[in-house]
């Protein structure tokens, strides 16, 4: 297998594990805890706007995890993540938690932020709707 196929595999199969993961996490917001839910504990930990918030972090996690799974403005869509889990780092306490989750730490946040930051720096790769839609049809299978 050629390094690039690698890369571009690589890159796919990070994409859908984060992705997933995410939109996951968006889904549950608005089916498991509902959007009332997910703002009376936002509401309880000190997050500004609650209600707003709510509605915020869960589209951006729902509709960007599925962005990230189809690989679709992917560099974008990673940078948003990653300000949104910086925040919930700061506003939701993880940070001052210590690292493993179920203490409430960051461990969760930090490795969504550090997929998000890889995949900002090299963006979605060959296997990625931006990819097809930059060069075309040909040009993305061609390269995976």
């Amino acid at each position: 297998m050629r390094n690039e196929s690698v890369t571009s595999i690589g890159l796919l199969l990070s994409r859908v594990l984060l992705g997933f993961v995410l939109a996951a996490h968006g889904w549950q917001k608005f089916t498991q805890w509902g959007i009332d839910g997910t703002a009376e504990s936002f509401s309880e930990i000190g997050i500004p706007a609650a209600g707003l918030a709510a509605v915020v972090a869960a589209l951006i996690e729902l509709v960007g995890g599925i962005l990230l799974i189809l690989g679709l403005g992917t560099r974008i869509v990673a940078a948003i993540e990653i300000v949104q889990m910086v925040l919930a780092g700061l506003l939701a306490g993880h940070f001052a938690n210590g690292v493993f989750i179920n203490d409430g730490g960051w461990e969760l946040v930090g490795v969504i932020i550090a997929g998000c930051l890889a995949l900002l720096a090299v963006g979605g790769g060959a296997i990625a709707l931006d990819t097809f839609f930059k060069r075309g049809p040909k040009s993305a299978t061609a390269e995976a």
